[in-house]
């Protein structure tokens, strides 16, 4: 075990119960919650634990090497820290506390072009080896500019892809959730109940949007800073856009949001490298089928491009199904969140422990010896 490893929060669901005490309402239910009636968000994940797996005990006693290969670099697990908007306002300095955790137990950080940590300053915790997620803008000028951060300080390059409109939210909305939150009466009440998110947030000052800061007016007022924010990023994106992408990224170029065949055709076509099958966790369209469905319509690409998942996965058990189900690669958000949320800066390396020997666990019982082999322990 890690020195960080706190036994008395073995599971990810602890964690989440320990952050829903520790960070305010309105911040828990920015990280917990899915759109409309959140139907697709509880679905996510009970339709991936249908997926079952067949142990073979009498193969050996293989030791598990959960060490996998993606795009030229070899990571210590199957898993790596999806890209989450506002991060700091869940918990203060939470994208700095995930990407050193990251680095150090070596599993890929992505940076959203909208938390709360610059592109500049995670380089700096990961060496240069955090990918970075982009909200395409509606100027092709702002584009490039963020492209040239990026890419003297990213080697892959995450394009989203499913939020072409903001997911309808009830609680963000009854919240007035922003960058800093609307300080309504109710929102004042939640934070003074809160002492210890208060007072990290007090010693680590307002959260901003890093990345984008030196694009923003000054002196906007949270009204105006919403209103220039979507008109800046419309989340739209095409044929045109994608290939203009290609064409200017000369790294990795990877595109979140995937789940149909005629899309994951247009993006082989036009030379991406990888997509990640994704409906965005469950907050952008809650008639969206589960991620492990959209998986199984494009496997059959995995010779041309490289398929990964995201949504739905909590635990490392999680992780084993969606690698049975046949993803090359998972990406997780709110469980790395509940164990910062629940335990600050130990957070993300205590998760990264979990995830880790619960991953083990399964590889062991089962008799697998290498990630890539998960398929093969899959009941059809």
């Amino acid at each position: 075990m890690k020195a960080q490893y706190n036994t008395n929060y073995p599971n990810i669901d602890y964690l989440r119960s320990k952050a829903k005490k520790k960070i305010p309402g309105f911040a828990f239910d920015y990280l917990d919650g899915g759109c409309n009636e959140q139907i697709n968000l509880d679905r996510n994940t009970s339709k991936l634990r249908e997926v079952e797996m067949l142990p073979y005990y009498l193969s050996g006693n293989q030791v598990p090497d959960m060490k996998t290969e993606l795009f030229g670099h070899v990571y210590d697990a199957p898993f790596g820290i999806a890209p989450v908007g506002l991060q700091g306002i869940v918990w203060p300095n939470a994208p700095e506390i995930l990407a050193k955790a990251a680095f150090e137990q070596n599993i890929p950080f992505v940076l959203s072009t909208v938390s709360t940590s610059s592109i500049e300053r995670i380089s700096e915790l990961t060496e240069g080896r955090a990918w970075f997620q982009l909200y395409h803008p509606q100027e092709d000028d702002l584009r490039d500019k963020i492209l040239e951060r990026a890419a003297a300080h990213c080697p892959v390059l995450v394009i989203l892809s499913d939020v072409p409109s903001f997911g309808y939210r009830s609680k963000e909305i009854k919240n007035g959730l922003s960058i800093p939150p609307r300080m309504t009466l109710h929102n004042i009440i939640q934070i003074m109940g809160k002492p210890h998110w208060a007072l990290r947030t007090l010693i680590n000052g307002t959260p901003q949007f890093e990345t984008l800061k030196p694009y923003i007016p000054k002196g906007m007022n949270m009204h105006h800073l919403g209103l220039f924010m979507n008109k800046t990023f419309n989340g739209k994106l095409n044929m045109e856009k994608v290939a203009a992408l290609r064409d200017k990224w000369k790294g990795k170029l990877v595109i979140k949001g995937i789940v149909t065949e005629e899309d994951t055709e247009r993006v082989v076509q036009l030379g991406l490298d990888g997509i990640i099958v994704s409906n965005h966790g469950g907050r952008q369209l809650d008639a969206a089928e589960p991620s492990v469905i959209s998986l199984q319509r494009v496997l059959k690409y995995k010779d041309k491009i490289k398929v990964m998942m995201d949504s739905g996965m909590r635990t490392g058990p999680d992780v084993a199904r969606a690698l049975a189900s046949g993803a090359e690669f998972t990406f997780m958000g709110r469980s790395f969140m509940y164990g910062v949320g629940a335990l600050g800066e130990d957070g993300g390396t205590h998760t990264i422990t979990i995830l880790k020997n619960q991953l083990r666990q399964v590889m062991t019982q089962v008799g697998c010896e290498k990630t890539t082999d998960f398929p093969k322990f899959l009941v059809k």
